[in-house]
C-alpha cells in the first residue's frame, strides 16, 4: 500500500534530487554484489538487493548515497542495456518460462515469453535466443522481460558448444544452398598447362584443395608455378551465390567442425584440385633466384591437372628418411624435393630479408560423433608445411606488388608494426634493457625488422612478450601498404578463394588486369565487413576451443597431473598461461600463487610477479601447475602452481 502512496514518491523525489549521482557501467561479480564503474575510473560499491535490477553490461545513472556507514550506488535510470540480442539457458519456475543469460556473471533468471517458438517445446536447461523487451529501471517497469524466438540447442544435443558460438554471433551454421545444375566456366582464353606436374600438398582429410604446386629447375634458380583454383569462373560478381560468400566472408573454422563459405559442390568438387581432373585456375610463375630472391611473377589463366595429392606427414616423413611411404614415381620425386630446395632457399632469404615466423605447434582436437573430445594432438609445423607457407606467402607477396602497381587497390592485409600512441613507451622499454633503437627506426620496415631480428636472439621470450602488447593490430585495407608483422612490402591473398572472400575479390582484380579490362576495387564497406568477420570468425573459433577445453579439463581437477604453462598474461588478479601440452589457456588466481599475498606484487605493466619486492616470475617463463577447479559453465580452467612462493 505505502509503494503506490503518491505523496511517499514525491518524498523520494525530493529527496533523491539532493543526492549526487553518477554515470557508469555495471560491473557484477560472482557473488551478487557488483560496482559501477565511471568512465573516469571510480568505482562504486551496488549491494545485492541493487544488483537485481541490473545487469552486467549496463550502462546507468546512479544515486551515490550512505547506507549502513557504508557508501554505495543505487542504480536509477538505465543509458544503454547490457542486453539485447543474447543466447540464454531456459528455466521453468512454477511453470512459467524464465532464462538466464549464458554469462558466467549472469545468474539471475529472467521473465519470458516465446514468440516463433513454442513454450511447450522447451525444457529446463535448453539454450535460446533472447531479446530483451522491458528492462527494470525503465519508466513504469518493476521487471525483466524478455522474448524466446529461436531454439538453438536441447540441453541433450551433443553439440551444444557449436550451435551456441555460432547461434550467439549470428552465424550460420551449415553450407550455403547449392543451386544445383552449376554451368561450365564461360570460355575465355586459357593456357594449357595439364601437362605441367603440379602436386597439391595438404592434410590426408582435405577435401577443398584450392592450391597446387610446381617447380622447373632455372640456370639462375627456379620457376615456381602456383596454381590456385577459380571459384570466380562460376561465381559472378553480385548473382546469389556470390551474395552469400560476402556476407559470409570466411570459411568458418571450428574445432572438428567447418562451415564452408561456397556451396561444398562448388568447393569441394567442381573447383577443388583433385588428382588427374583438368581444373581452371588462375596460376603465377614467379623467378625465384638460388639465393631465395624473387623476380616479377606473371600471371595468367590456365587449366591444370594435379599430378598427385600428397599429404603433409608422409612428405615430411619421405624428406626426413622416415616411415614407409614413397612417391609414386620419380616426376612426383623430383618435385618433392625441388619444391623441399626452393622452400629452404626462401627461408634462409626471408631470416635475412624479412621476417620468419617463430615454430609454434597447432593443437588440433580429436571430437567424436557425440562432441566428446577424445584427445588433443599437437600438430608441429614440419618441413611439408614450410613448403606450402613458403610459396604461398611468396604467390601473396607477388600478387600485392602487381595490384599496387596495376591496379592500385586490392584486399590487402597490412600491419603498422608498433603502435604510434605507444611507439615511445616501447622505445623506452627497450632501451631499460639493453635493446636500443631510435623512434624514426622503429617506424621504418627495415628498422622493425632489426628489432624483430634483436629480439629473436634474446635468451627468453620475456622482452619479445611485452612488445606484442604494444604492436598495432593487423589490418584490413583497399589500398597498398607494408606489412611489418611479416617483414615484407606488400601482401594481398588470393591463394584461397575456396575460403576467403576478400581472395575472390583479389581474383576478380587480376584477372582484370591479364584481360586488360576495367578494374573496380572493394570498396570501404567491404573492408570493413571482412575485417569484422575475421575477427569475429578468430573468436568464434577461440570460444568453441575454450569450452572443449573445460569439457576436457574438467576430470582433471584436483589430480596430481602436472602441465607446463607458459606464461602469457600478469595482472593484479592473477597470471594466464598456456599449456604446452594442448594448447589450453588457464588461469593462476593471485590467492593460489603463495601465503603470503602482502609480500606480492603483480606488475602487468612490467609483466612481472615480484616476491618481496625482488623478480619471482614473468612472461614467457615456464611454471608447473596442477588443475584446480574447471567450471564448464564459464568455460575456464583454474590451476595452481606445484611450488608456491615462500
Amino acid at each position: 500500500m505505502f509503494q503506490d502512496n503518491p505523496l511517499l514518491q514525491q518524498l523520494k523525489a525530493q529527496i533523491r534530487e539532493t543526492l549526487p549521482t553518477v554515470e557508469g557501467q555495471i560491473k557484477a561479480t560472482e557473488r551478487g554484489f557488483g560496482f559501477l564503474e565511471t568512465d573516469k575510473g571510480d568505482s562504486h560499491f551496488i549491494p545485492p538487493a541493487y544488483m537485481k535490477r541490473v545487469v552486467h553490461g549496463d550502462r546507468v545513472s546512479a544515486v551515490l548515497r550512505t547506507e549502513k556507514e557504508k557508501a554505495v550506488a543505487e542504480p536509477d535510470a538505465l543509458l544503454e542495456p547490457g542486453l539485447g540480442r543474447f543466447i540464454a539457458r531456459v528455466k521453468f519456475i512454477r511453470e512459467r518460462l524464465n532464462v538466464i543469460p549464458d554469462h558466467p556473471l549472469m545468474k539471475e533468471p529472467l521473465r519470458a515469453r516465446c514468440k516463433g517458438v513454442k513454450g511447450s517445446e522447451l525444457s529446463n536447461g535448453d539454450y535460446v535466443v533472447a531479446h530483451l523487451l522491458k528492462h527494470p529501471l525503465q519508466e513504469g517497469e518493476q521487471h525483466f522481460l524478455v522474448e524466446v524466438t529461436q531454439l538453438v540447442a536441447a540441453n541433450d544435443d551433443p553439440h551444444i558448444p557449436w550451435w551456441v558460438i555460432l547461434a550467439k554471433h549470428d552465424l550460420a551454421k551449415a553450407e550455403p544452398a547449392d543451386p544445383q545444375g552449376w554451368q561450365a566456366p564461360a570460355e575465355v582464353e586459357r593456357r594449357d598447362l595439364t601437362q605441367m606436374p603440379f602436386v597439391t600438398i595438404d592434410a590426408e582429410s582435405t577435401r577443398d584443395m584450392d592450391d597446387a604446386l610446381c617447380v622447373e629447375q632455372t640456370e639462375h634458380g627456379w620457376d615456381l608455378w602456383v596454381a590456385i583454383a577459380d571459384p570466380t569462373a562460376y561465381v559472378s560478381a553480385g548473382d546469389e551465390v556470390d551474395q552469400e560468400a560476402r556476407k559470409r566472408a570466411f570459411t568458418q573454422y571450428l574445432p572438428g567442425f567447418n562451415v564452408p563459405m561456397l556451396p561444398r559442390q562448388l568447393a569441394d568438387e567442381l573447383c577443388s584440385l583433385h588428382e588427374g581432373e583438368i581444373r581452371p585456375a588462375l596460376v603465377a610463375r614467379i623467378p625465384v633466384a638460388a639465393d631465395g630472391a624473387a623476380g616479377e611473377a606473371q600471371f595468367c589463366l590456365a587449366n591444370i591437372r594435379s599430378h598427385a595429392k600428397l599429404a603433409y606427414d608422409k612428405v615430411s616423413d619421405y624428406l626426413e628418411q622416415q616411415g614407409a611411404w614413397r612417391p609414386k614415381d620419380a616426376l612426383i620425386d623430383g618435385q618433392i624435393q625441388a619444391l623441399h630446395r626452393l622452400a629452404l632457399a626462401r627461408i634462409a632469404w626471408r631470416e635475412q630479408h624479412a621476417l620468419v615466423f617463430p615454430d609454434r605447434p597447432d593443437f588440433r582436437f580429436e571430437v567424436d560423433d557425440a562432441g566428446n573430445v577424445l584427445a588433443i594432438h599437437v600438430d608441429h609445423r614440419r618441413i611439408a608445411n614450410r613448403i606450402v607457407e613458403e610459396s604461398m606467402i611468396l604467390a601473396n607477396a607477388s600478387a600485392a606488388q602487381l595490384l599496387a602497381e596495376r591496379a592500385g587497390q586490392g584486399v590487402f592485409n597490412v600491419h603498422a608494426g608498433l603502435d604510434s600512441e605507444r611507439l615511445e613507451g616501447a622505445r623506452e622499454m627497450l632501451a631499460e634493457n639493453g635493446v636500443t633503437f631510435t623512434s624514426d627506426q622503429l617506424q621504418t620496415l627495415e628498422g622493425y625488422c632489426q628489432l624483430r631480428r634483436a629480439l629473436d636472439a634474446q635468451p627468453d621470450g620475456y622482452l619479445d612478450a611485452r612488445l606484442r602488447r604494444m604492436q598495432a593490430f593487423s589490418e584490413m585495407a583497399a589500398t597498398p601498404g607494408p606489412h611489418f608483422g611479416m617483414g615484407l612490402q606488400g601482401y594481398a591473398t588470393w591463394t584461397s578463394p575456396i575460403r576467403k572472400y576478400g581472395d575472390m575479390v583479389n581474383h576478380r582484380l587480376l584477372k582484370a588486369i591479364i584481360g586488360g579490362e576495367a578494374i573496380e576495387g572493394p570498396d570501404a564497406e567491404l573492408i570493413d565487413h571482412l575485417a569484422a568477420m575475421r575477427k569475429l570468425h578468430r573468436l568464434c573459433e577461440r570460444d568453441v576451443g575454450d569450452w572443449l577445453y573445460a569439457r576436457f579439463m574438467a576430470p582433471l581437477a584436483g589430480t596430481p597431473q602436472r602441465f607446463t604453462g607458459e606464461i602469457i598474461d600478469i595482472n593484479r588478479g592473477g597470471v594466464r598461461l598456456r599449456l604446452k601440452e594442448n594448447g589450453a589457456v588457464v588461469f593462476m588466481p593471485a590467492p593460489f600463487i603463495t601465503d603470503h599475498k602482502p609480500r606480492l606484487t603483480l606488475s602487468a605493466e612490467k609483466g612481472q610477479a615480484l616476491f618481496d619486492d625482488q623478480p619471482a616470475f614473468r612472461l614467457a617463463q615456464e611454471l608447473e601447475v596442477t588443475v584446480n577447479e574447471v567450471r564448464v559453465a564459464s568455460r575456464s580452467i583454474v590451476v595452481q602452481p606445484v611450488i608456491k612462493l615462500d
